[in-house]
């Protein structure tokens, strides 16, 4: 779908880093795992970006920290879809 390298920085036990990782293999996005809980290096390699919390996704130039999924929609090119929409009425 993209032809970008996809890397994205988990934790044990963080649901967080489980739902982006759910919603690239449901967008069929190839993504790299690096866990910081089993690779000190990766820990560092956050740390030298001044990021110390998971998840933390990374492609071309762009990082999301956290789950944000609309933020990841957009970023990769996945349209959305009727049950992603906002139903509210309500302006800011």
């Amino acid at each position: 779908m993209i032809g970008h390298e996809v890397i994205v920085y988990t934790s044990n036990d963080c649901v967080q880093c489980e739902k982006v990782l759910a919603k690239l293999s449901k967008w069929n996005i190839a993504f790299e795992e690096r866990n910081i809980s089993k690779d000190e290096r990766h820990f560092k390699d956050l740390k030298a970006q001044r990021i110390y919390a998971t998840p933390a996704t990374f492609f071309n130039s762009e990082k999301i920290l956290g789950y944000q999924e609309r933020r990841l929609r957009r970023a990769l090119g996945i349209p959305y879809d009727a049950t992603f929409q906002k139903t509210s009425n309500i302006s800011s």
